[in-house]
């Protein structure tokens, strides 16, 4: 064999190999973003399971405040069922939109429900509820932890597909489309967890 046939099938190698790499790292990537999901929708599914507790606790003393309690269980509901649908991994641009819409509602709900707790000094008082309450604090936290992950992984997956030579095999391989970053439409005010103060 010449060398030039040698050369040749190196450099084809080579380039079959790098290749192949190109599509290692975009499942490797598409796999963390989609991992970094999965965290947001346990700690959301932690949220949704915390909020009725904290409804049937508040209902005992607020009973002719069904409206905001209603509004509380019915946001929940909602952004419960779009994170479902979610979680069949349907990760798509108005997926999240209908997500952070839902997160949005769940989110003045909440903050109406803490208001109108104000004015009831033995529900501020109750064990339950301020465990409940801190337990909810510490997954709103949660949720934000895990949506900076989810949106970083976004974001490597999406910088590595766009770049060169990635970006001309990316759509050849499976992934034509970048994926969607988990925004919110008040994005400081919901960094905060929600204040359910005693």
């Amino acid at each position: 064999m010449e060398i030039s046939t040698i050369i040749f099938w190196l450099i084809l190698l080579a380039l079959v190999i790098y290749v192949i790499a190109i599509y290692n790292q975009l499942v490797t990537l598409k796999n963390r973003y989609q991992n970094a999901f999965a965290q947001i929708e346990v700690q959301l599914k932690r949220r949704y399971d915390l909020i009725p507790n904290l409804v049937e606790t508040a209902k005992g003393y607020m009973s002719h405040e069904r409206e905001t309690l209603d509004a509380v269980t019915t946001a929940r509901n909602e952004a419960a069922a779009i994170l479902k649908s979610l979680g069949a991994g349907n990760i798509g641009g108005a997926d999240m939109a209908k997500l952070a819409g839902a997160e949005n509602a769940l989110q003045g709900a909440l903050g109406k429900l803490s208001v109108t707790m104000e004015a009831y000094p033995d529900l501020k008082a109750s064990e339950n509820m301020q465990q409940l309450s801190e337990e909810l604090t510490n997954t709103e936290n949660r949720v934000a932890f895990a949506r900076q992950g989810y949106n970083d992984a976004v974001m490597a997956f999406n910088t590595y597909r766009q770049s060169m030579p990635p970006v001309l095999f990316a759509a050849t391989f499976g992934h034509p489309n970048d994926a969607e970053l988990l925004e919110f439409d008040d994005s400081v005010q919901i960094q905060a967890a929600p204040q359910v103060s005693f």
